[in-house]
């Protein structure tokens, strides 16, 4: 697959543009996907534009986030229903994933801000009827240690689907890059349902996460977040397509209390609206974001603007590449 994207903002951030342009994925996939040993491998280079974020280029976030080969694993299947998967994996946590070309839209959300992308570990995947789960011993926000244990349950009749998903590091940490922030210490639950018939997808989901008081590693005063979201897409037809996403998050805690940062100052919220029309031909795609960050109770220096003051930022991106 390659892509790539130009963006225009306002109230960037310190060290961002209003203007910006980078190749979004240049990645290949190798697979073998069957028989009782199966593996994957995806590698090459990629963005991970998201909203509420400042810009940071490719190679950058290659070098700092997962490295050129993001996800590999190998799969064993010693059973028509089951499988297990070891190596760098997708997360099991929200309705959004890790790359663009997986999502509705080109920017993740506020909701996928909170999230694990990529853990390293151990994943067991179990079909059972109409119900699917999976368990995973890992090493959560990609920190290499391995502490975390994430499941997911998932029933499914016709075109509905409902799945649970928990996660929680059973140890603790300091140790923090740009890739394992201060939520590789938490525990996060989510609920999703999925609508999918026809030309429509409609995915409501709850988010809960809580960052516990924690002196041994800097943690002085814990927070949480609650959050929901709808993501909506339709297929218009002739190659044409319409997505949406709207989004509202709240952290509990104050800085008085000198509660541990998780969005936009201790006890700011935020909420968030994207519009993607997407056109597709063959292999050629093309798909534009316009998205709109507003954020309540900040903090100096927490938010968007040069001076981190400002309470809204609005984005539009245009993204173009081809599918192999």
């Amino acid at each position: 697959m390659f892509s790539g994207f130009g963006l225009v903002q306002n109230n960037r951030v310190a060290g961002d543009n209003t203007g910006q342009a980078a190749l979004s994925n240049g990645q290949l996939f190798v697979q073998k996907s069957d028989g009782w040993w199966q593996f994957y491998v995806q590698a090459g280079a990629y963005n991970i534009l998201s909203l509420g974020l400042p810009f940071i280029s490719t190679g950058k976030q290659v070098d700092d986030l997962y490295s050129p080969v993001p996800v590999a694993y190998l799969k064993l299947v010693p059973g028509k229903n089951t499988s297990i998967q070891i190596g760098e994996l997708p997360t099991l946590m929200g309705s959004e994933y890790t790359f663009d070309f997986e999502n509705m839209n080109i920017e993740r959300g506020l909701l996928w801000n909170q999230e694990n992308a990529i853990n390293r570990g151990v994943q067991i995947n179990q079909t059972m009827g109409k119900f699917a789960a999976s368990l995973s011993w890992n090493d959560g926000y990609y920190s290499n240690r391995y502490s975390w244990l994430s499941g997911s349950l998932t029933y499914t009749q016709g075109p509905h689907a409902l799945t649970f998903v928990g996660m929680g590091n059973t140890g603790h940490t300091a140790f923090q890059t740009a890739a394992t922030p201060v939520q590789n210490n938490s525990a996060m639950y989510a609920l999703e349902y999925t609508y999918s018939k026809s030309n429509w997808i409609v995915q409501p989901y709850y988010q809960y996460s809580d960052v516990p008081t924690d002196l041994a590693i800097g943690i002085d005063k814990g927070a949480s977040t609650q959050a929901g979201a709808v993501l909506l897409s339709r297929t218009l037809g002739r190659g044409f397509s319409l997505t949406g996403r709207g989004e509202y998050i709240a952290s509990t805690g104050s800085a008085f209390e000198g509660s541990v940062n998780l969005l936009y100052g201790p006890g700011s919220s935020a909420w968030s609206g994207t519009v993607t029309p997407t056109f597709q031909r063959q292999r050629f795609f093309v798909r534009g974001d316009a998205s709109f960050v507003h954020a309540l109770s900040i903090a100096a220096g927490d938010a968007f603007g040069k001076a981190g003051a400002d309470s809204s930022q609005a984005r539009g991106v245009l993204e173009l590449g081809f599918l192999f």
